[in-house]
């Protein structure tokens, strides 16, 4: 049941950025507003969005329209269009969580323009080197992994890579209920002589600190559970984000075709039908809505641009639970007390 008005927290939600948009946005941030008793506000052109809105009489939701004129697409490059248009739709949800009249934003659009923007608008939180952006993978264990940074910071420093694993280990706690993560980072061996200058003069700093690290960890770790955590640098991130998910998609589309030539006819379309959808629901990044970015002073959670509205809904939870979690605040408290920063 939606909690009362007065008590709802508000997520600002980019309406302009994902490849539907602003369809998807429109009807995710409807969802999201009757399951979670949210308030959204939705960042776009106003005339856009009214006409979306106005496709699902009536709107009985906590929606509010706050007008930007400018888009930035996909093409754009992120340095450009942040000096060249002013009034974003990213710089305008961004804006409404500094003026606090949101807990967080949203956005499915141009992923550096976002991360660009954030960083400029909100700043860091004191302390951090360089934010980095958190995905979750699933597990084998039914479980699920941290991975960070999945494309903030192409080059990285050893200090970098320790900060991260700070905020990963802030953020576990809260996502998983684990007390003590395990992290681990990601190298081409578990033999810590293994991987290159980064990976090697990273150890020593990551056994030094207070975080539960349990040395190198491979790609196969990504999904195996034996890490809660799990820190790379973001070039290497991305590569393992992109190949996941091309080969969720890859498996998705065999599953169906393998499915329907062979066991649908055999035990029947409902049944065959309801466990590919319990496989969807545990590799679909749907279910899994956005990815945060950690060590802005703000929530801010990245979307993938083919987002649907299912995506959308569950990227607003993600910023709903990034507050109620205390996410920032407890990272500005390990800083503060030493963690992350030798």
């Amino acid at each position: 049941m939606p909690i009362p008005v007065s008590q709802r927290v508000t997520v600002a939600v980019d309406a302009m950025g994902g490849d539907s948009a602003p369809a998807a946005e429109v009807e995710g941030a409807l969802l999201a507003a009757e399951e979670f008793g949210a308030k959204i506000l939705l960042v776009g052109r106003e005339d856009a969005v009214r006409s979306e809105l106005g496709k699902h009489f009536p709107a009985r939701a906590q929606i509010e329209i706050v007008h930007a004129e400018d888009v930035v697409t996909m093409d754009d490059n992120p340095a450009t269009a942040l000096r060249s248009k002013k009034d974003t739709s990213i710089r305008a949800a961004a804006q409404q969580v500094i003026d606090g009249r949101a807990v967080g934003m949203v956005s499915a659009g141009n992923t550096g323009a976002v991360m660009a923007t954030a960083l400029q608008v909100m700043g860091r939180i004191p302390g951090v080197y360089r934010p980095a952006v958190a995905q979750i993978f699933p597990t084998s264990q039914g479980g699920q992994t941290l991975v960070l940074d999945v494309g903030a910071n192409v080059d990285c420093t050893p200090s970098m890579l320790l900060q991260f694993a700070m905020m990963g280990d802030v953020y576990a706690r809260v996502l998983f209920g684990c007390e003590r993560p395990r992290v681990g980072l990601l190298s081409i061996g578990e033999e810590e002589q293994k991987g290159n200058e980064l990976t090697r003069e990273a150890t020593p700093l990551l056994k030094g600190d207070s975080v539960r690290f349990i040395g190198n960890v491979e790609g196969r770790d990504l999904f195996s559970g034996e890490a809660d955590v799990i820190v790379c640098d973001g070039f290497v991130g991305n590569v393992a984000l992109k190949v996941s998910e091309g080969l969720v998609s890859t498996i998705k589309t065999i599953l169906i075709e393998s499915l329907e030539a062979t066991v649908m006819r055999q035990i029947g379309y409902g049944l065959a039908k309801g466990a590919f959808e319990e496989f969807k629901k545990r590799v679909d990044y749907e279910e899994y809505g956005g990815a945060p970015m950690l060590g802005v002073r703000g929530g801010v959670i990245i979307c993938h641009g083919r987002s649907t509205r299912q995506a959308i809904k569950n990227a607003i939870r993600v910023a709903i639970d990034f507050e109620t979690g205390g996410i920032n605040r407890q990272i500005q408290e390990s800083l503060e007390h030493g963690l992350g920063r030798n």
